[in-house]
């Protein structure tokens, strides 16, 4: 698709200034439902760089952590402080959706916690940003021709994408169907907010973990972490699903 594109003499990669874009937008929503909700802008502003920071964390460390069984032979190719820094970037330079989320998420509840704020109010103010944030991911994704899908006649074929194996075939656009559902989630959440219900984050939780189980049937891309016939984030929506829904449906104190 459009991997990269020229600007004012330099080379830009559509990724990152998606992702950019995704978290202004994503940023604006979740300040204007604290304004809503008769809280402090500033405080949801101070909570959205902490949970950032997490996300960033987060990301990194478990793309590092799928890729752990070439950490032998990565390792073996440092020779000079320059081979360290090229290998500490093949390591950890990726990044993995759930391991930003889950990071984001407990940066967040630390944060929202040594502060003494309300964890279900904050939560929930913010739940509707992170699909609304993964919609532009998504299409990143797809423009920037990673997150592949399977081979299929119903599909889009890649010419430039930096995964060379990704090129040449019709693929399916996973990348797409996983944006939608991320609009439907957020349009859903955003509603619900606006009617004043609580616990949204275990909802969009619920609700997105079983989509991510099956959609990574249809995803192409080997680095995974494949175990036991399932990826990575299959194994983690396994667990996230259920925990989700005991948070969504355990009595009130």
């Amino acid at each position: 698709m459009i991997p990269s594109f020229p600007l004012l003499g330099r080379t830009f990669t559509i990724y990152p200034l998606m992702a950019l874009v995704g978290m202004f937008a994503s940023g604006i929503y979740a300040c204007r439902s604290a304004k809503r909700a008769g809280q402090n802008e500033d405080d949801m502003i101070v909570l959205l760089l902490v949970s950032s920071l997490g996300v960033f964390l987060g990301m990194h460390l478990l793309y590092g952590l799928v890729g752990i069984s070439q950490w032998p032979q990565l390792l073996a190719q440092i020779h000079s402080p320059a081979s360290f820094f090229q290998v500490m970037a093949t390591i950890w330079g990726g990044s993995v959706f759930y391991g930003g989320l889950l990071g984001g998420i407990l940066a967040g509840a630390v944060y929202l916690r040594r502060k003494g704020r309300p964890l279900d109010l904050w939560a929930s103010l913010t739940a509707p940003a992170i699909p609304l944030f993964h919609v532009f991911g998504r299409v990143g994704c797809f423009l920037g021709g990673c997150c592949y899908g399977l081979p299929s006649a119903w599909g889009f074929v890649y010419r430039y994408s930096p995964v060379a194996e990704a090129n040449g075939v019709s693929r399916f656009p996973v990348q797409l169907v996983e944006a939608a559902w991320n609009l439907v989630l957020f349009l859903l959440l955003a509603r619900l907010q606006r009617r004043g219900r609580d616990r949204l984050l275990p909802l969009y939780l619920a609700l997105y973990a079983p989509a991510r189980f099956l959609l990574e049937f249809l995803r192409g891309d080997a680095y995974r972490g494949i175990f036991l016939g399932l990826s990575t984030s299959q194994w983690i929506s396994l667990f996230l699903f259920p925990a989700a829904l005991y948070a969504l449906l355990r009595p009130r104190n």
